[in-house]
């Protein structure tokens, strides 16, 4: 199996297909890159180089005890694009990897990019402050942790079904896609789990969004519950200059299995956009800085 090394030697599982611009796929928490297949699959065939890979701690990436802050994970996308030698890349990212794309391209300043995207993401500040009254309360990522450290199995077992947007009377994915959702979110450390969860929590990227000088399209769903709209696809915007925002009426979270065929039908519309010139950079919403919380620290 390929593998891309670290600069702390962890070593990152990554599938390579296809050939073409390429399109490098960062998944959300606390999935794998298992996670883009049917959007992965698409872009190969339809003449791209379609690279996904498993975060440090997940799949079947290096389950390390340290790296988890999003510094250091924009630099495992760094070391992920530097050793497949990927050019001219269009970065995707889905809720937690948004972020990774997000700091990426103010840490690396978008080096080798020329496209990305945010699906159903993080970017730019999930937890609620005075400067940042959408954003969810400190104690739901306390009780969240806790809830993990005392049975995560239990826990992924409810979590998958406000992801997926599952109800009594809504059933957008089959009963076999959350078991095996669960049996992925297992796979991984705990590490990794409650370490990652603290980061997407905690991190404002606000400061980022001026680093995006590339053409950007947001995807998210209106009904997302686990990363709601105005927090961040609708900020993330109004903050990133010439942003393409696209909302999904009435979808949930995990657009890469409830909507599937929609989204890798944008996704490939954005692709088949020509490649423009840095776009001008638009000023931040709020200063940057990392927030924190309690119980959520691993």
């Amino acid at each position: 199996m390929p593998y891309v090394t670290t600069h702390d030697k962890t070593e990152l599982f990554y599938k390579d297909w296809g050939s073409g611009p390429a399109v490098l796929f960062l998944h959300g928490w606390p999935l794998s890159s298992d996670s883009w297949d049917d959007q992965a699959m698409a872009v190969a065939a339809a003449g791209y180089r379609a690279i996904a890979y498993d975060r440090r701690g997940f799949g079947r990436s290096t389950q390390s005890w340290a790296g988890y802050d999003y510094d250091s994970l924009s630099d495992d996308l760094a070391a992920v694009i530097e050793q497949t030698g990927a050019h001219d890349v269009t970065l995707v990212g889905f809720s937690m990897g948004g972020g990774e794309v997000a700091r990426y391209m103010q840490r690396h300043h978008g080096k080798s990019v020329i496209r990305a995207a945010l699906v159903s993401s993080v970017v730019p500040c999930m937890l609620k402050s005075d400067s940042n009254p959408d954003g969810t309360d400190a104690a739901v990522f306390d009780d969240m942790a806790q809830a993990i450290r005392e049975d995560r199995a239990a826990f992924f077992s409810g979590f998958f079904k406000d992801f997926y947007g599952v109800s009594l009377i809504s059933h957008p994915v089959s009963s076999e896609l959350l078991r095996w959702s669960e049996r992925i979110a297992m796979q991984a450390s705990l590490k990794a789990t409650l370490a990652c969860a603290k980061s997407f929590a905690t991190t404002d990227f606000r400061g980022d969004l001026a680093s995006f000088q590339v053409p950007t399209l947001i995807i998210h769903g209106t009904d997302d519950k686990t990363v709601p709209i105005d927090a961040s696809a609708r900020a993330a915007a109004r903050g990133i200059a010439g942003a393409q925002l696209i909302e999904y009426e009435g979808a949930p979270h995990g657009l890469i299995a409830t909507a599937k065929d929609r989204l890798t039908q944008d996704l490939l519309a954005f692709l088949g956009q020509a490649p423009a010139l840095p776009i001008a950079a638009a000023q931040p919403i709020a200063p940057s800085y990392e927030l924190s919380i309690g119980r959520a620290a691993a």
